[in-house]
């Protein structure tokens, strides 16, 4: 079993930079993958971005360039938001699996946090 708590969000401008974390517990010895989803009222949730643990990336179009996925340790998960739109509201989740490939898809990913709400104003 795995806990996944997110915390960092909040309202900010358009333009404005947010940091998210992630903390895991319990069998974080397994998390190789760490990656970050997010979902907007009336949407599908959608990747952000993944991690492995030698610290290989893989960005959603949309975010690149602009966001940086980050992990201290196998319990440590960051997202550097800067340049935020208001398009990028929505709650963030941090997800965890075993694996050795970057996944981008939700099914692939056995563990989530309960999500971060992210609010950007224009």
């Amino acid at each position: 079993q795995a806990q996944l708590a997110e915390s960092g969000g909040g309202l900010v401008q358009a333009g404005d930079s947010l940091r998210l974390s992630c903390r895991a517990s319990g069998r974080t010895f397994s998390f190789s993958i760490m990656g970050w989803f997010r979902q907007a009222p009336g949407k599908e949730r959608e990747f952000v971005a993944v991690i492995n643990r030698i610290g290989e990336t893989t960005y959603a179009n949309s975010v690149k360039g602009r966001f940086i996925i980050s992990r201290d340790d196998d319990s440590t998960l960051s997202l550097q938001m800067n340049s935020l739109r208001p398009e990028d509201t929505a709650v963030y989740y941090c997800a965890t699996t075993s694996g050795a490939l970057l996944y981008t898809t939700r099914s692939m990913f056995d563990y989530w946090g309960q999500g971060t709400q992210v609010t950007v104003s224009s």
